[in-house]
């Protein structure tokens, strides 16, 4: 069995490349990209629903919810790293990498108290993935990055810069954690894709 690993759908804010505040929902383009997520993963016997209590989560993770059965457990330790006083604003007026290894957000989350977040949220996801044996886990794009950089193995030994929005990944559950499929958008078709060129990674 498995865990599936997944981010968000598309927000509005996605799109413009604005800085995420936490109430950010879903846009259509968002909701549809989940819905084919759900459709792909209706038949992998999903028992249980780990997500980011964060609206753009939860609302992705509704649609898995109503194609598998399987009840949605919220958790804090799932949310997207806490940008502070910078939520709300274009990346373009920032004035610096808000991704980049030395950035530390006024008023938000450091780096290492994060990546010891997301470690956290990982005991938690392995404990439910021994319980349930195929476990989806709805999440964020920077907690999809500290999982695939700290705690799984990958093909080719490391993963990409940015996670697209419904991007899959299949874990085997059971350690090593040997990643199957990595960052997969191959149920969205050229309407529902969204642009790496011109989306954050958030």
């Amino acid at each position: 069995m498995a865990i599936y690993l997944i981010r968000h759908g598309e927000t509005a804010s996605n799109a413009a490349r604005i800085v995420q505040t936490p109430d950010t929902p879903l846009s259509e383009r968002g909701i549809s990209q989940a819905e084919r997520l759900a459709r792909r993963l209706a038949q992998e016997g999903i028992r249980e629903i780990l997500s980011s209590d964060l609206p753009r989560a939860l609302m992705t993770a509704e649609r898995l919810e109503a194609a598998t059965g399987a009840s949605i457990r919220p958790t804090p330790l799932l949310q997207e790293r806490n940008y502070g006083d910078i939520r709300g604003r274009p990346y373009a007026d920032i004035g610096a990498d808000i991704l980049g290894p030395d950035y530390e957000p006024p008023g938000g989350e450091r780096w290492s108290d994060f990546h010891a977040r997301v470690d956290n949220a990982w005991i938690e996801v392995t404990q439910a993935a021994a319980r349930s044996r195929a476990l989806a886990v709805v999440t964020h794009g920077l907690v999809c990055h500290s999982l695939a950089t700290r705690h799984l193995q990958l093909p080719g030994g490391f993963g990409p810069t940015r996670w697209g929005n419904t991007s899959l990944t299949i874990i085997e559950s059971h350690p090593p954690w040997i990643v199957r499929v990595l960052n997969s958008t191959a149920h969205l078709d050229r309407e529902t894709v969204d642009d790496v060129r011109s989306r954050s990674g958030l």
